[in-house]
């Protein structure tokens, strides 16, 4: 079986200079330029279908750019998620 890497985008690293940790804020969760917006809140609200351009109505210091990042941030994250089989129930060897 052939693995699939994904190429990082040239400006990945520049889209995520725009994420950042502040301890202070939202206990530390990853936020977009410091300011009080989750990237997770992001993600919910596309995952509920709201567009990109009803964030950008919604937050009007929000840029396109800051949205990407998160979709890298979450894309990364998921990248490196690995699930390995759970067997239960497996009969007892007797001795």
């Amino acid at each position: 079986m052939v693995r699939m890497v994904p190429m990082p985008l040239p400006d990945e690293e520049k889209l995520l200079s725009r994420i950042v940790v502040n301890p202070q804020i939202f206990g530390g969760k990853p936020i977009i330029r410091g300011r009080r917006l989750a990237v997770e809140h992001i993600l919910d609200m596309l995952a509920a279908g709201d567009s990109p351009e009803e964030l950008l109505a919604q937050y009007p210091w929000l840029e396109p750019e800051d949205i990407r990042a998160c979709l890298v941030y979450a894309r990364r994250l998921v990248a490196r998620e690995r699930v390995a089989p759970l067997v239960v129930g497996l009969p007892a060897q007797n001795g």
